[in-house]
């Protein structure tokens, strides 16, 4: 196929996507949604530079990048662009589909002048930096290596108007709820250990899948127990041998695991700890009120689903990397939200916009190609199709918001009028 033709139909594809979800906003706004969204994809880069570079407008850079810069700073921006983009994914989100939650960094140890830093937890470099904490909430079913993206706020504890992460948090779980209504399993890894959570979430009766840690006090039979006693008494008769990355290498672990009924020292609700151990010297401890029996394929479901949390990473991961997140240099606090909102944009639309469709398959087949990878699709193809749609609007550069349809130009549409 034709790299302009492609190129035409991805950047047309582009500016329907940007006007459905600043839907909300004015048409200016609208506008540097979609001239960011096609920046970013066709820099692969969150510098304001490279990405005012990329939509080749008739005035200089400095003006765009003025602009972009101006246009950042909008306070509606962040809310609507979010809940646009969770309104948008919510159809994708079933009974069975699991919402992981992930708080990481973004760090940026070398940044002096940026509003609010904060000190995080770099996680890749196994110290404190300083930076700016990043919440994400990520849809994904056991069985796929597709992903929704449905939610991303940063957020920086020594920013006005911040109660606590514990607010953060919940704010993204109400948010997203709102959308997908009680559907879904909310799983979240040992920051999720905490009574305010498990409390919000019982009172809206939504299903959750939460690591927690073994100073945690429980309720079994008649007792108050520290969850790690339960855990270490617990009956692990169900046996599995799975493989997990370990610091890039592949470790093969012999594990065994069960389950006990609990319930919270502060609540009533039934709650069951999925007990699984030979991963570490200590057991892992799962609470959830999705009720366990004595099954193994249950239990073993129950265990993956957890599990699949921890291939959420690579998500988080492509996020930051392919386009240089850690790069930003913006320094204001609200446009640096704003941008974060505008990259869950840029993501879902890689992740799901593109895949939606007989017409929008084949265009994804192509953008493949045009990666070009020596071994063939990830598992994960984030990295192909944005690896690709960069190819694409390297050899066909254009600006997004170029007229589309001209009378001359009807022989490049890839689907004319009356094909389908």
């Amino acid at each position: 196929m034709n790299i302009s033709m492609l190129a035409l139909k991805l950047r047309e594809k582009i500016s329907k996507f940007s006007g459905v979800i600043s839907s909300g906003l004015g048409k200016v706004a609208g506008r540097f949604i979609g001239d960011l969204i096609y920046g970013i994809q066709a820099s692969q880069s969150v510098v304001l530079s490279d990405t005012g570079r990329a939509l080749e407008e008739v005035i200089s850079l400095k003006k765009t990048e003025e602009r972009l810069s101006r246009n950042l700073i909008r306070g509606e921006l962040e809310d609507v662009i979010n809940n646009n983009v969770a309104s948008l994914g919510a159809s994708h989100i079933k009974d069975e589909t699991l919402l992981i939650i992930d708080v990481g960094d973004l760090s940026k140890k070398y940044a002096k002048k940026m509003e609010y830093m904060a000190k995080v937890w770099n996680g890749s470099e196994g110290k404190v930096t300083d930076g700016y904490f990043m919440l994400h909430v990520i849809g994904t079913e056991l069985d796929s290596n597709d992903i929704v993206p449905l939610y991303q706020r940063l957020f920086s504890q020594n920013a006005p108007g911040f109660d606590s992460e514990n607010e953060e948090i919940i704010g993204a779980i109400d948010s997203i709820s709102e959308h997908v209504k009680k559907r879904g399993t909310w799983v979240m890894d040992r920051g999720g250990d905490r009574i305010k959570l498990f409390s919000w979430i019982l009172d809206h009766s939504l299903r959750f899948l939460f690591r927690i840690d073994g100073d945690r006090h429980l309720i079994a039979g008649n007792q108050k127990l520290y969850a790690l006693n339960i855990a270490n008494k617990c009956r692990c008769p169900y046996a599995k041998t799975i493989v997990r990355l370990d610091n890039g290498k592949e470790r093969q672990y012999d594990i065994t695991f069960g389950f006990r009924k609990v319930k919270l020292t502060t609540r009533k609700e039934q709650l069951y700890l999925l007990v699984v151990k030979g991963l570490g010297i200590k057991p892992l401890m799962v609470l959830t009120n999705v009720p366990l029996r004595k099954s193994y394929k249950l239990l073993e479901r129950m265990m993956e689903s957890y599990f699949r949390r921890w291939g959420i990473e690579e998500t988080i991961r492509y996020i930051k990397t392919i386009y240089k997140l850690e790069n930003v240099r913006i320094l204001r606090y609200r446009a640096l939200q704003n941008l974060m909102s505008i990259m869950l944009a840029v993501t879902y639309f890689v992740a799901v916009e593109l895949h939606i469709g007989e017409k929008l398959k084949i265009i994804v087949g192509h953008i493949y190609k045009a990666a070009k990878r020596i071994f063939g699709i990830p598992s994960f193809k984030c990295y192909a199709v944005a690896d690709g749609m960069k190819s694409i609007f390297s050899r066909h550069p254009g600006n997004p918001r170029a007229p589309l349809r001209r009378p001359n130009d009807m022989q490049l549409l890839l689907f004319p009028t009356g094909a389908g």
